[in-house]
C-alpha cells in the first residue's frame, strides 16, 4: 500500500516565516497520504517555495527551480518570488504552476493536478501538531503575516501584503499543541511582532474558555503561561515594547529581544523611512537593563546604503559602542528590485566601500561580543542543548537563538540528550560562543 503513496519532493528557502508556510504545505500533503521524498528523481513532482527578498536569493530559488525541472519535470513554485512570476516564466516557462505567499490552497490544487491524492489517506499519520521541518525541540509560532510599515529597501508588503494577525485563541492553542509534543522552545515571528493585533484593533479572542485580547502584551504573556520558552523575534521598537520587558523580568518570557534596528545615523535612518532617534533608543536600553539585568538584544544593520557617508557610518559604530548590543548581524546594502530606495536619487556607494565598512563594523562588534561573553565566565546558567556526541553537546543559552547567534559547547559527566534543558558552569568563552561543563 505504502508503494502506491504519491510522492512530493520539497525545497524550502528563505527566512523562518517561509519556512513555516512550508511546514503548512507538508502538513496538508501528509494529511493527504501523499509522502514526502528525500530525492527530486522518482518523486511525482516537486514544490519549490521561493525567496524573493534579495536578488540573490532570487537567484538562488531559480537554481533551485532549475535544479528540479532537470532531475524531476514537474515542478510547482510558491512562495514569495511566486508573488512576481515573470522571472520565472521567462527562465523556466515549463512549471507547472507558480502562486504567492500563502497560497497554500493554490499549491495543494496543482499538486492534484499533476498527481491525485489516494482514495484512503491515513489521517492518523499525522501529529496532532502538524509536520514540523525544525527538530522536535523547538518550533516557529507565526502570529502574523505582512507588514504595515514601508521602509525604503523592502518589498516584503508588496510580496505578503499589509499587516494580518492570526487571532490569539488560534495561535495560543498551536503553541499549546506543540508544547503538548514536546516542544520546549517557541520562537514568536512574523514581519513586524509588535504590531500584532493592530490590524483588527486589537479584537478579544476565546482561548481555555476566557477572552484573550489579540494583543502584543497578552500574548506575551499566555504564551508564558504553557511552561516552555519563548523567543520574541522581529519586535520593532514601539513604546508598548517596554511592557514585556516585565513578564522577562518575572521569567515569564526569555529576556531576549530581536529588534531590527538598520543603521543608526538620523540621515540614513530617515532615507530607509524607519524611526530615526537612536539616542532615545539607547535610554530605552538602558532603562530595559535597568528593570531585567540579564536581557540579551540582537539586531540587524544594513552598511552602504544609498547616501551613507563616512560620517554616518562613524556615527554608527560609536552607537553600537554605547548600545551594547549582545548579537549583531550585518549586512552591505543590496539594491532589490522595486524597492523605493532604489528611486531616492542618493549616491550609490561603491562595493569595495560597502566591503570595508562591512569589515570595520563586524571587527567593531566582534569586540564588543567577546567583552560581554567573557562576563558569563564562571556563571551558572541554563542551556537548551541542541546536538551531541558522546560526553560533548552544542546547546544555547537563553541569549542564543537557533542557527543565527552563537552556542554554548558542553562537556558532561553523563551523555545528554537533545531538547534537554541543563544547568552549565561557564568556564570560557570567545568572540561568540561560550563553553562550559554539565553541573
Amino acid at each position: 500500500m505504502t508503494s502506491a503513496q504519491p510522492k512530493i519532493s520539497f525545497v524550502s528557502l528563505g527566512c523562518p516565516k517561509a519556512l513555516v508556510d512550508s511546514e503548512r504545505i507538508i502538513t496538508q500533503l501528509r494529511a493527504e497520504g501523499y509522502e514526502i521524498s528525500r530525492h527530486h528523481e522518482g518523486a511525482d513532482a516537486v514544490i519549490v517555495n521561493t525567496c524573493g527578498f534579495l536578488d540573490s536569493a532570487k537567484a538562488e530559488s531559480l537554481a533551485a527551480i532549475g535544479a528540479a525541472m532537470r532531475e524531476n519535470g514537474k515542478v510547482i513554485v510558491t512562495g514569495c518570488m511566486g508573488a512576481e512570476p515573470g522571472p520565472i516564466l521567462a527562465t523556466y516557462p515549463q512549471v507547472s504552476a507558480i502562486t504567492g505567499p500563502q497560497a497554500y490552497e493554490s499549491v495543494m490544487t496543482a499538486v492534484h493536478e499533476a498527481s491525485p491524492p489516494p482514495h484512503h489517506p491515513f489521517l492518523d499519520l499525522v501529529p496532532e501538531q502538524g509536520i514540523k521541518l525544525t527538530p522536535r525541540h523547538y518550533a516557529y509560532l507565526k502570529i502574523s503575516e505582512g507588514c504595515n510599515n514601508r521602509c525604503s529597501f523592502c518589498i516584503i508588503p508588496k510580496l505578503r501584503g499589509d499587516l494580518m494577525s492570526r487571532p490569539a485563541g488560534e495561535v495560543l492553542r498551536e503553541a499549546e499543541k506543540l508544547v503538548k509534543a514536546g516542544v520546549k522552545e517557541l520562537l514568536v515571528i512574523s514581519q513586524d511582532t509588535s504590531a500584532y493585533g493592530l490590524d483588527g484593533g486589537y479584537p478579544m479572542s476565546a482561548w481555555q474558555g476566557r477572552e484573550v485580547r489579540t494583543r502584543f502584551l497578552d500574548l506575551a504573556r499566555e504564551l508564558g503561561s504553557l511552561g516552555a520558552w519563548i523567543r520574541l523575534h522581529y519586535v520593532y521598537p514601539y513604546p508598548h515594547v517596554d511592557d514585556v520587558i516585565e513578564l522577562m523580568a518575572e521569567g515569564k518570557v526569555l529576556p531576549y529581544l530581536d529588534i531590527p534596528f538598520q543603521h543608526a545615523s538620523p540621515a540614513v535612518l530617515k532615507a530607509m523611512k524607519r524611526p530615526g532617534d537612536q539616542k532615545k533608543t539607547l535610554e530605552r536600553i538602558k532603562a530595559w537593563r535597568g528593570q531585567c539585568p540579564d536581557l540579551a538584544i540582537r539586531s540587524t544593520f544594513i552598511v552602504g546604503f544609498p547616501g551613507e557617508t563616512e560620517d554616518d557610518f562613524r556615527i554608527l559604530l560609536d552607537w553600537l559602542s554605547e548600545a551594547r548590543l549582545d548579537r549583531v548581524g550585518a549586512f552591505p546594502y543590496e539594491p532589490v528590485t522595486g524597492a523605493k530606495a532604489n528611486d531616492l536619487g542618493l549616491a550609490v556607494v561603491p562595493d569595495e566601500v560597502k566591503a570595508e565598512r562591512y569589515a570595520r563594523f563586524m571587527a567593531h562588534q566582534q569586540a564588543i561580543s567577546a567583552k560581554k561573553l567573557k562576563g558569563k565566565v564562571g556563571r551558572h546558567m541554563p542551556v537548551i542543548i541542541d546536538s551531541t556526541q558522546g560526553l560533548k553537546a552544542k546547546g544555547r543559552s537563553k541569549a542564543d537563538a537557533p542557527e543565527i547567534d552563537g552556542a554554548v559547547h558542553v562537556s558532561s559527566r553523563r551523555p545528554l540528550r537533545t531538547g534537554d534543558i541543563v544547568s552549565v558552569k561557564i568556564e570560557g568563552s570567545d568572540a561568540y560562543d561560550l563553553s562550559g561543563i554539565a553541573v
